[in-house]
């Protein structure tokens, strides 16, 4: 254990030529274990189980593995790996192991190597070193040989042992182990061949079949036997659901989870864990918190979480602590008033809440076409039970009816008003709650209400902590911009004569001061070696060097003077490129679509309300940057019903109990407003640049709706309702941040968050209101010239560059409220290129590779 004893090896001893080593010292450990009968005595006998040799040697393996210095002397040692491996690769090749008791001996085995893998440097060891293993002449990484022996052992595939088949000890400790590392991102990536989801999910339906057809045991009859089967049959069925939930712990491994129709089931049995207070596993320090946002970010696992009653709890914890309050502790010790806007009680259930609410598919599948309760009266003592109910009693306070029900008014809504504002973060969330709830006139009246005519005929307005919080979300919904586009009014107020300088509104336009001035982008062609590489050749398409050149002229600009890459340049060179590369049949992924422009006939198409405020918010940007002009919004909604025809004629029809997939894209097409403005409000120029990037692979990524219930995908994928943001690009994302940056990383896992959830909500709205329009230009630009995996590095690239404040934020506890509402400051896509090219050289193997093959339907 301790490095002065190690020191110690070797060690001669008598009758033995050669010194014992450490490594010898453990093979020998094993071998005793190995060797040691499992009798009577040593199982029943509480005071010799503590010291027979299996149990001694258990003990010592435990301890060397759970301290990392040993460990890499001792256990993650070549011949110490091959020694646990032998019995399994013996039974593989259908010979008996030389084991005295084969299955306490393997559940044992399986119990070490689950050790091993739950440190970092351990299960790089099992995944890649194919030192290990030599099987049929090369080498093989231990997760080979682990995978493939547990499932040998599901299928009942043994020959040598067909004991073993029958034990579930045995086949839940291996999976186990698989459990173990299917559940980080680089763990899942060398499982995945294998289709172990399917081969434990097929287990856990032939078990369920079987524990259902056990008859219930009647008091006073003999059913012993019957009882028993039920409870083994109970236990294992818990024991397959357990590992088959761990695979949500990562993007892509949610989707295989979904993909087995078991997701349900598995949130269910979380659900009862998580009530329990347990941990995931014996070999996890933390709860289930990073699981839980990790389903809620998509729609089937919202679903998921609300069938199995977990939001109702949250919801019923939340409105105890807020409202109600334990009433035996009010009597002697009073509640102190809370000096926060949200009070350390209820801090925990608001970062729940927030977790959960963060994707817009959950907001959407939770709040999608339901109205407001809206009651005449309240009951004081009706508790709320879903997210409509605190949308209603908590955020959307429109009547006196509502105020006089709440015990604790203003904590309460203010409570209601902060979580409002990290949910209107996403756009498509906000698009959606202001289309049904009309939530901008509801916060305006309720200022106006708060208003005092004055003499001067200037309304006043008083300053409380409501009015502030609904200054600064009026103006988050309304204003539009980056970091330097736009200003926040604070939520605090100041010391001084003049507590609140900030000016308050009761009716639109929103005051100057909220919107900065930003200088007209350029639409000249300055001198530049971009605009001699685009004058070069009108017939770029036939120039085989022209994309090798471009790429290096961008990469050099974008190093070097990176301003000059904005307005009428930026936009000439994609669409210069993006030419090149659909014209080339090469380059371009997708069958081309037939589609004839028919103006009058799309025209007549309509638009819903969501459709109509995206359009209005991409409007009032394109003006603010001074990039369209007044009349501009016929022309936005003309491309957005082009876009739509298009897109629907290459879309399947799908029979879903998910909101998300009924009807057509839920949200807005931010990815076809921003080429509308990079284009200069051109409709013609940004439709032809849609139609011919649809053809390339990059368009399934930058382009959400592009993908959405697409021919173009696995039907299997397109019914999952879950997008490929989430289950590919975000999965890399999670995997490289490990790699890279993992202080971040574990960052997020401490504040029970996901680096994919913040990555969803920044990709799918092209990060608008995350970043200023330059860099927003720059970031498409890149994923188009340089390829779609460019946007796993940017996300890599930002969140390195926040590195700091997220340390920072996981500390005081706020990183979701941190991430969603504050933009990303000072950073430029130039400053951070030649670090995403370097993380181009490292993974662009794997992770392009995985992008092309995942959109292919014979995978």
């Amino acid at each position: 254990m301790y490095t002065n004893g190690r020191k110690l090896f070797p060690i001669k001893v008598r009758k033995r030529r050669d010194p014992v080593s450490l490594t010898d010292l453990v093979v020998i450990l094993i071998n005793i274990m190995y060797q040691h009968p499992n009798t009577s005595y040593a199982i029943h006998s509480t005071h010799t189980d503590s010291l027979c040799p299996t149990a001694l040697v258990m003990e010592v393996l435990k301890t060397l593995c759970e301290r990392t210095e040993c460990a890499v002397e001792c256990i993650y040692q070549t011949p110490v790996i091959e020694t646990l491996l032998a019995p399994i690769l013996a039974l593989l090749k259908g010979k008996p192991a030389k084991l005295n008791s084969p299955e306490s001996s393997l559940t044992h085995i399986a119990d070490t190597l689950a050790r091993i893998t739950t440190t970092q440097r351990g299960l790089a060891l099992f995944l890649y070193e194919r030192k290990l293993v030599c099987a049929e002449g090369e080498g093989i990484s231990a997760a080979h040989v682990i995978v493939q022996f547990t499932q040998r052992l599901l299928a009942k595939e043994l020959p040598a042992s067909t004991e073993l088949e029958n034990s579930p000890a045995v086949k839940g400790a291996f999976i186990f182990v698989c459990h173990q590392m299917y559940n980080t991102c680089e763990g899942l990536q060398v499982l995945r061949p294998y289709s172990l989801h399917e081969c434990i999910a097929k287990a856990w339906r032939k078990t369920s079949s079987l524990s259902e057809r056990v008859p219930t045991p009647v008091p006073g009859a003999v059913t012993s036997s019957s009882s028993q089967d039920l409870q083994n049959a109970v236990a294992w069925e818990e024991v397959l659901l357990d590992n088959l939930l761990n695979f949500a712990a990562t993007p892509k491994g949610l989707l295989l989870l979904q993909q087995t129709g078991a997701i349900h089931e598995c949130v269910t049995y979380m659900f009862s864990r998580f009530t329990k207070k347990l941990q995931v596993s014996r070999c996890e320090k933390f709860g289930y918190g990073v699981m839980v946002t990790q389903v809620a970010a998509t729609a089937p696992g919202i679903v998921a979480l609300h069938s199995s009653g977990f939001i109702q709890a949250i919801v019923v914890e939340l409105w105890s602590t807020l409202e109600c309050g334990r009433e035996d502790i009010r009597v002697v010790h009073p509640k102190s008033t809370p000096m926060d806007p949200i009070d350390r009680s209820c801090l925990k259930s608001f970062v729940t809440l927030v977790n959960l609410l963060s994707s817009p598919h959950a907001v959407w599948e939770l709040l999608g076409h339901q109205a407001l309760p809206n009651k005449i009266e309240y009951n004081l003592r009706e508790m709320p039970t879903s997210i409509i109910d605190v949308m209603d009693r908590l955020i959307v306070i429109s009547s006196d009816a509502k105020i006089h029900s709440l015990f604790n008014y203003e904590q309460s809504h203010t409570f209601g008003l902060r979580l409002l504002s990290v949910m209107c973060c996403s756009l498509d969330s906000l698009l959606l709650l202001e289309s049904q709830y009309k939530l901008s006139d509801i916060l305006l009246q309720s200022q106006k209400d708060n208003a005092i005519d004055s003499p001067s005929g200037d309304g006043e307005y008083i300053i409380d902590g409501l009015t502030v919080e609904r200054n600064h979300l009026l103006v988050r919904m309304s204003v539009t911009g980056g970091p330097s586009e736009r200003t926040l009014p604070p939520r605090a107020l100041d010391k001084g004569s003049d507590p609140y300088p900030w000016p308050m509104f009761s009716s639109y336009p929103v005051p100057n001061c909220y919107v900065l001035d930003v200088t007209k982008a350029s639409r000249s062609k300055q001198d530049s070696e971009i605009s001699a590489l685009l004058a070069s050749s009108k017939d770029t398409e036939r120039d085989e060097n022209w994309m090798e050149n471009c790429r290096r002229h961008f990469c050099k600009a974008m190093t070097s003077k990176s301003t000059i890459l904005t307005g009428n340049v930026l936009a000439d060179l994609v669409e210069r490129a993006v030419l090149h590369l659909s014209s080339s049949p090469a380059n371009c992924f997708f069958p081309p679509a037939e589609y004839k422009v028919v103006d009058h006939y799309v025209k007549t198409r309509s638009l819903t309300s969501v459709e109509q405020l995206g359009i209005n918010i991409s409007l009032r940007y394109g003006l603010f940057l001074k990039l369209l002009r007044e009349d501009s919004e016929q022309d936005l909604c003309l491309l957005i019903k082009h876009s739509q025809e298009f897109l629907s004629q290459q879309r399947v029809t799908l029979q879903s109990e998910l909101c998300y997939l009924r009807g057509g894209y839920p949200g807005h097409d931010w990815f076809a407003s921003t080429v509308f403005l990079l284009m200069g409000g051109d409709v013609g120029r940004s439709l032809s640049l849609l139609l011919r990037f649809s053809r390339l692979l990059p368009s399934a990524f930058l382009w959400p709706p592009r993908v959405y219930s697409s021919v173009h995908i696995p039907v299997e994928m397109a019914q999952s309702g879950i997008p490929l943001l989430y289950s590919c690009t975000a999965h890399y994302v999670e995997m490289l941040l490990k790699a890279e940056v993992p202080l971040v990383f574990s960052a997020f896992r401490m504040s029970g968050f996901t680096p994919s959830q913040m990555c969803i909500q920044w990709l799918s709205q092209c990060f608008w209101n995350y970043l200023d329009w330059p860099e927003i230009c720059q970031y498409l630009a890149t994923c188009i010239i340089l390829g779609p995996d460019y946007q796993v590095y940017m996300c890599i690239a930002v969140l390195k560059h926040l590195q700091q404040d997220i340390l920072q934020h996981t500390q005081t506890q706020d990183l979701q409220v941190f991430l969603k509402e504050e933009p990303i400051r000072g950073f430029r896509v130039s400053d951070y290129l030649e670090y995403m090219e370097s993380l181009e050289h490292s993974y662009r193997g794997m992770v392009l590779a995985d992008m092309r093959s995942i959109l292919q339907k014979n995978t």
